[in-house]
């Protein structure tokens, strides 16, 4: 059994390609893919040569980590049905080529237990669910506060917002590019420059940009927190003597789990936490190569979609 799956053979490398799937065993169901999204965060650094060294990194490489689709064989021991349709957070089913995160391909071979089952309900929005769970994850460290200012107005900024509000927070959204200023629905965003406000207790920062925390410490209130809920290619710095006047703290928030996933499916399934206005543009993942080119430099671009329908 093969796939098509988009390939980095090297930074800015990125071409479609046939590869060889693992078998699979009693646990794992295959996966017939119906969209993959593309991260403007990691699959950047991926794409650009930016992203820091860890276990496992490397190319060539298959990227992606946020795809939907439909169960087309399961295992006896998969605990999925064929027919379902599931979100699935990367696979490593493509032999010598690295799975980082290894869902950017028409099929897929992932331990049935890996997947979330999402319903009729949610179609090509379901590529979000891991950013739902990203910006869940960061709110929600044990005793952690929603946010008061939240810095980027991207589709993680967005969700965060969407989410403080639903926490009962009212935030305010930094943004300097104007184009997205558009789409905020009970709060507001603003360019930095026009604010003035140095009493924020809890800052979150989605930019990802590396020199933004002496900025932040100027704008947060005695014994404030900073979370840092992006993705950070440099090293962070920052000048000692203003944070050790404001006390402040600083949090990094890691990767999504399972119960995060867990939570955000029921919010979206509830009709809690609305998906709508993030993916703003789609692509035949024929057309891998200028998709992943224009979501990592139009900022317009909140969140490119892949469609693998009509791939095989």
């Amino acid at each position: 059994m093969d796939t098509i799956a988009v390939i980095l053979k090297a930074p800015e490398g990125l071409v479609l390609s046939r590869l060889s799937l693992t078998p699979p065993g009693d646990e794992d169901i295959v996966v017939a893919v119906e969209w993959s999204g593309i991260s403007t965060g990691t699959e950047r650094l991926l794409w650009s040569g930016r992203m820091p060294h860890f276990p496992g990194m490397g190319y060539p490489l298959v990227p992606g980590y946020e795809s939907v689709g439909r169960v087309i064989a399961a295992g006896p021991s998969a605990g999925r049905a064929p027919g379902e349709r599931v979100f699935v957070p990367g696979a490593r089913c493509f032999g010598d080529v690295r799975g980082l995160f290894g869902g950017a391909a028409a099929r897929l071979v992932v331990p049935g237990r890996r997947t979330t089952p999402i319903g009729e309900a949610i179609g090509a929005e379901g590529v979000l669910l891991a950013l739902a769970a990203t910006a869940w994850h960061a709110m929600h460290a044990p005793n952690a506060a929603p946010p008061d200012l939240i810095v980027g107005h991207g589709a993680l900024g967005r969700l965060l917002a969407r989410i403080a509000l639903l926490a009962g927070a009212t935030p305010v959204v930094w943004e300097r590019d104007v184009t997205r200023h558009a789409g905020a629905e009970g709060y507001v965003v603003l360019d930095p420059d026009r604010d003035e406000r140095r009493d924020y207790r809890s800052i979150y920062d989605v930019s990802g940009d590396a020199g933004i925390l002496d900025a932040l410490v100027q704008r947060l209130a005695p014994g404030g927190e900073i979370v840092l809920a992006g993705f950070y290619a440099d090293r962070i710095g920052f000048a000692f003597a203003p944070a050790f006047m404001r006390e402040a703290r600083i949090r990094i928030a890691a990767e999504w789990q399972e119960p995060d996933l867990a939570a955000v499916r029921a919010l979206i399934l509830d009709g809690r936490l609305s998906l709508a206005g993030l993916v703003t543009h789609r692509e035949s993942a024929t057309r891998a190569p200028e998709a992943y080119a224009r979501a990592f430099t139009d900022p317009a671009c909140l969140k490119m979609v892949l469609d693998w329908r009509e791939c095989s």
